[in-house]
C-alpha cells in the first residue's frame, strides 16, 4: 500500500508540474461520451500513456486523455476514457485516478456512463440521475489495508451521491425544457451485457439501471470526502419483454446522440458549483 501511494503521489505531481493550477471539479466522460470534450475550451491535454504510473483505457470510445481546461466559464479536469474491473485491472488500478485527484485537490466529481434500463418508464436515450447505487463488483475497491491519508477505514455511504447537485440538475434540466429521469444504478463486472433473468434480479432487489463503472470510482471518491453527482445515459432497455439484442456500436450510438442534453446540464452544474 506504501508503494501504492507513493504512485499516486508521482502520478500527482507529474499532472501539477505540468498543468500548473489545478481546478477543483472533475468530470469522467465514459462510453459514447468522450465527445463532451470537444466543448471544453483552453485546453491542455496529456495522454494516459505519458502520464507517470496511470493506467490506460483499452475500451473502444475510450480516447485515454487528461484534459485541463473550461466547460463554458468553470475550468475543470477531465478524464477522456476510464478504466473498468472486466479489462483485467484490479480495483487499486480501477480507481487509481480518483486516488490521484485526491492528491490533486479535486472537491467535486462528475461521472458519466452508458447504461442499460430496466426501469419500465425509462426510454432509449433518457438521462438518469444516479441517486444511490447497489455494488455487485466481486472486488470491493476499499479491500485490504485503509490509506489513512485519505479517508476513514468504514466510511458512510448514506450520501454517496450529493443530494444538492442532485437537486440543482433537476433545476437546470427543467429551465433546459429537459426530461431527467432518477433511480438506482447497480454496478456489475461485465463485459457481457446482461440476461433477460439478470435483468429481471437486478429489477427486483431494486434497481433501474445496470452498467460495468462507476461504483468503484464513486466509493473511493466518498472515502477520500470528495462530492460526486453522477448521470447514466440509458442507451439499452432490459424491461420485461423488451429486452432486446446489444451491442458496444449500438450503446455508442445512442450515448453520443443523447451527449448534447447531457452537456448543456453538465455546463451548468458546474457554472453553479464555481
Amino acid at each position: 500500500m506504501k508503494c501504492y501511494l507513493e504512485n499516486v503521489k508521482e502520478c500527482a505531481r507529474f499532472i501539477k508540474e505540468q498543468f500548473g493550477n489545478i481546478p477543483k471539479s472533475a468530470v469522467i466522460l465514459g462510453t459514447g461520451l468522450g465527445k463532451l470534450a470537444e466543448d471544453i475550451n483552453d485546453k491542455v491535454v496529456l495522454s494516459y500513456e505519458d502520464i507517470p504510473n496511470f493506467p490506460v483505457s483499452t475500451v473502444e470510445g475510450h480516447s485515454g486523455k487528461l484534459i485541463l481546461g473550461k466547460l463554458g466559464n468553470s475550468p475543470i479536469l477531465a478524464m477522456q476514457g476510464r478504466f473498468h474491473f472486466y479489462e483485467g485491472y484490479d480495483m487499486q488500478t480501477v480507481t487509481f485516478p480518483i486516488r490521484v485527484m485526491h492528491e490533486l485537490g479535486i472537491k467535486r466529481l462528475f461521472v458519466s456512463n452508458a447504461a442499460g434500463g430496466m426501469n419500465p418508464n425509462f426510454k432509449i436515450g433518457d438521462l438518469m440521475v444516479i441517486n444511490d447505487h447497489i455494488n455487485l463488483f466481486p472486488e470491493h475497491p476499499l479491500r485490504g489495508r485503509n490509506i489513512e491519508e485519505h479517508g476513514v477505514r468504514f466510511p458512510d455511504m448514506s450520501d454517496a451521491y450529493n443530494p444538492l447537485l442532485i437537486e440543482k440538475a433537476f433545476k437546470i434540466a427543467d429551465e433546459e425544457g429537459i426530461k431527467l429521469q432518477s433511480g438506482v444504478y447497480v454496478g456489475t463486472q461485465g463485459p457481457t451485457f446482461e440476461t433477460p433473468a439478470e435483468y429481471r434480479y437486478f429489477r427486483f432487489i431494486g434497481g433501474d439501471a445496470v452498467g460495468m463503472s462507476t461504483v468503484p470510482e464513486v466509493i473511493v471518491a466518498r472515502h477520500c470526502g470528495i462530492e460526486v453527482f453522477a448521470i447514466s445515459v440509458i442507451t439499452d432497455l432490459g424491461v420485461e419483454g423488451v429486452v432486446e439484442k446489444c451491442s458496444h456500436e449500438e450503446v455508442q450510438r445512442a450515448a453520443e446522440e443523447a451527449q448534447p442534453k447531457m452537456t448543456r446540464i453538465m455546463r451548468r452544474l458546474l457554472t453553479l458549483e464555481e
